[in-house]
């Protein structure tokens, strides 16, 4: 594991406030990741803007190790441990890689600033050439999110295809959205007893799994985050996008207008696919875990069967 003292440290950058609070966050963190299944493996990849740190699973089944394989980007203040309810289902049948963003509590290194849409892309592009990674389903949550649509649209050669899960990147985020997260801090303080009737009136599973819950509140301590929230994507930027996207958006959510993205970014993005998930607002990957998982690995099959074809024509054309 990279060193991840404190002292030192670029200003513009994120920052743990100190070691023991750290180690501690640390400490929550792995009980969130052993909810899930046990990684195959950690590594550390070094890119101009710091060491980003990778957990990679499966694939489980045989022979799937050759497959398109998957990498996933967690949301803003989190780290990889999220996809928890994700990963078996992602990894049965292609690898896996969760990548923990710099800038954000996990066990990546900061450096130098990312949040800036060119060198945020760089940065990426640079992880996953670090990974040995030539083609990749990505996925991204929330702020991983933008940063997904932020690579298709900056760097996209590595990419066979981008999934948005109630992504940032759509539009500029409200004061609905930081006024839900900041409820959704304060109650986390709440008594046992009403945690379960505020998570459904806030769409907030952090509240019942106690895990997430200390987490939350120690990475909220623990780590100072430094960046700007993103600006989004213009118009004609996602006209320029080529690479096949998937959005599931909540249909709750309140960090976009799920109908309006539903409508407009399949007429900007060409070919784009767009669902809304019920029931659920910025987090459809945890609330409804088993069907968002299905309808994800159904699209990674189908853009692999599609490359496959497309790839066959042009040997026949080429003949």
């Amino acid at each position: 594991m990279p060193d991840t003292k404190t002292q030192d440290h670029n200003p513009a950058v994120g920052r743990y406030v100190n070691e023991a609070v750290r180690d501690r966050y640390f400490a929550a963190c792995d009980a969130v990741y052993a909810l899930g299944p046990a990684p195959g493996g950690e590594c550390d990849v070094e890119t101009r803007f710091g060491t980003t740190h990778v957990y990679r699973y499966g694939p489980t089944e045989p022979g799937a190790a050759s497959r398109t394989p998957v990498v996933l980007v967690h949301g803003a203040g989190g780290n990889s441990s999220q996809w928890y309810p994700n990963v078996a289902a992602l990894s049965a049948q292609r690898p896996v890689h969760a990548i923990d963003t710099p800038g954000d509590p996990g066990r990546s290194v900061q450096r130098e600033p990312i949040h800036q849409p060119e060198r945020a892309a760089q940065w990426l592009d640079e992880a996953l050439e670090g990974l040995g990674l030539d083609r990749v389903h990505l996925v991204g949550s929330s702020y991983g999110g933008w940063l997904a649509l932020n690579q298709a649209l900056h760097r996209p050669g590595r990419l066979a295809s981008v999934t948005l899960l109630d992504p940032g990147g759509l539009e500029k985020v409200g004061l609905r959205f930081f006024a839900w997260v900041f409820v959704s801090l304060f109650a986390t303080c709440a008594p046992k007893a009403l945690r379960p009737r505020l998570a459904a009136w806030l769409d907030q599973p952090v509240l019942v799994v106690p895990e997430l819950r200390a987490m939350v509140r120690l990475g909220v301590r623990a780590y100072r985050i430094r960046r700007p929230a993103p600006r989004p994507l213009a118009e004609d930027e996602l006209r320029s996008i080529r690479t096949p996207l998937y959005l599931l958006l909540g249909k709750r959510s309140l960090l976009v207008h799920p109908q309006r993205q539903q409508e407009r970014v399949p007429r900007l993005v060409p070919g784009a696919r767009v669902e809304i998930v019920a029931d659920t607002g910025h987090g459809p990957q945890i609330d409804h875990a088993e069907s968002v998982n299905s309808r994800m690995v159904s699209f990674f099959d189908a853009r692999d069967a599609r490359a496959a074809l497309d790839a066959l024509d042009s040997r026949d054309s080429a003949d």
